[in-house]
């Protein structure tokens, strides 16, 4: 039996937003997250009942209860979910497209939804069409720089073995970038431009001195 690919014409003109700052989703990525304020568990059940998407977005300031937010987020589908003993869920959304804010709807939901345009990103529904065009060596350099730096350890068979959008999105979803490089991670037009992008912020975060303290990436 023929599966249905999914395309931009097939998503959702509106979509319920939660608005997080330095919560980054890019398209195939994994995000996640632990939800709590009652209104967001409102917006998360409801989801779970219905088309099972949730836009996620960044304020970027004004009131703490209803932020401005950056006109470009990136809509979710929930992939997996738990609900604890104390009422959170515990949900994994992963990312479908990139979308533009056309207009923020006067909704009686405790939620915000607005109508998402996802015309900027016609190709973000294809997985993994520039993985050949990206500079991997430079990122792989300015990333051991930075692991090595920082005392952060690396399982570099995975990391030389991932796909080159596997790679580039999970490294700028983890990495401690500010409010900003993530919104302009998340707006890079290609795979390459982010690949690039995301190469110097590494590079400027090593050049800085980088963090403290360590971890482990895998």
């Amino acid at each position: 039996m023929e599966v249905k690919r999914v395309s931009r014409f097939d998503l959702p003109p509106v979509i319920p937003i939660f608005p997080l700052a330095g919560a980054l989703l890019l398209p195939r990525g994994r995000l996640p997250l632990n939800i709590f304020e009652p209104r967001y568990l409102a917006m998360f059940d409801q989801a779970l009942r219905t088309s099972r998407v949730v836009g996620m977005i960044q304020p970027c300031g004004g009131d703490a209860l209803k932020p401005s937010v950056f006109p470009i987020g990136c809509l979710g589908r929930l992939t997996s979910w738990s609900e604890t003993g104390d009422g959170r869920f515990l949900v994994t959304l992963t990312g479908m497209a990139r979308f533009r804010v056309a207009n923020e709807l006067d909704a009686a939901t405790p939620y915000r939804q607005v109508e998402a345009c996802y015309k900027r990103f016609p190709h973000d529904m294809e997985d993994g069409a520039e993985d050949g065009a990206v500079d991997r060596e430079r990122l792989a350099a300015s990333l051991k720089c930075y692991l090595t730096q920082n005392k952060i350890e690396a399982d570099w068979h995975s990391i030389e073995r991932a796909p080159a959008e596997v790679l580039i999105n999970s490294l700028a979803m983890i990495c401690p970038f500010d409010v900003a490089e993530k919104q302009g991670l998340l707006e890079a037009p290609t795979l390459c431009e982010r690949a690039r992008m995301l190469t110097a912020l590494i590079e400027m975060a090593t050049a800085k001195g980088g963090a403290e303290s360590g971890g482990t990436l895998q």
